[in-house]
């Protein structure tokens, strides 16, 4: 009976000490490579984020990527591109904080020509996905519902053999916009650019390059203001009529 005793307060005090113990930070692998470059980390405007990049060979010629968002102590450390969405990280980033740091894009390159964006929401010292899908794939979804994408003959079908497609931010989310003359809420909206081109078709369908809209991230929709609509029938290219 005292064995047992002795044996129930021992796997007590197990889990209590268990209990106590601090939780080892998150942080990348020994086998990852922390790129040096200035430009390669990222500091939050309020200072308490810094976003840092790994990587590591993965086979014999490619790449992956990891990053990595950190306090200012460098004590707790958050993997952003974590689950689903490690595939699309075989090129260093670069990454955009909103002014009030609550928000920030990655701007990542997916291969030759082609480009994306992903968006992330802060918590504190922790960061979640904003979007239930890539930033630039929304973009995507809400171009081919334009009536832009009928007229120029494009089908929400047709966007995996489009040619070199790309979103990007446009400039100006540091300030929100106030440069371009905007007077929007602070850290509410980001202004997306997207662009394809018909480099590998037979025959050659028209194709736009900047076309632009807005998203507003406290209700994850998108709009085109009338001064990005006066903007956007200009992006559109035809092709030229084949020589006789």
């Amino acid at each position: 009976m005292a064995a047992r005793w002795l044996l129930r307060t021992g796997i007590v005090l197990l889990l209590g000490l268990a209990a106590v113990a601090p939780a080892r930070a998150a942080s990348p692998g020994s086998e990852l490579t922390k790129l040096t470059d200035p430009d390669d980390t990222f500091t939050s405007p309020d200072g308490q984020v810094i976003i840092e990049q790994y990587w590591k060979d993965k086979g014999e010629y490619d790449r992956v990527y990891e990053y990595w968002a950190f306090d200012a102590k460098h004590e707790h450390g958050v993997l952003l591109n974590r689950d689903k969405y490690i595939d699309d990280a075989r090129y260093a980033a670069g990454f955009r904080f909103s002014p009030n740091s609550q928000w920030v894009v990655r701007m990542q390159k997916l291969g030759s020509g082609t480009h994306t964006l992903f968006l992330y929401r802060r918590n504190g010292s922790q960061f979640s996905e904003a979007t239930p899908k890539p930033l630039g794939d929304m973009a995507w979804d809400y171009f081919y519902s334009q009536p832009i994408s009928r007229h120029i003959h494009r089908k929400s079908g047709d966007r995996d053999s489009i040619d070199h497609p790309q979103v990007h931010l446009v400039k100006g989310a540091d300030d929100n916009y106030a440069s371009q003359g905007r007077h929007w809420p602070d850290s509410r909206y980001l202004v997306l650019s997207l662009s394809f081109d018909a480099q590998g078709e037979d025959r050659p369908l028209p194709w736009v390059e900047d076309w632009q809209c807005v998203f507003d991230t406290k209700t994850d929709q998108f709009s085109i203001p009338a001064d990005l609509a006066k903007h956007n029938a200009e992006t559109v290219t035809y092709p030229a009529p084949k020589r006789k």
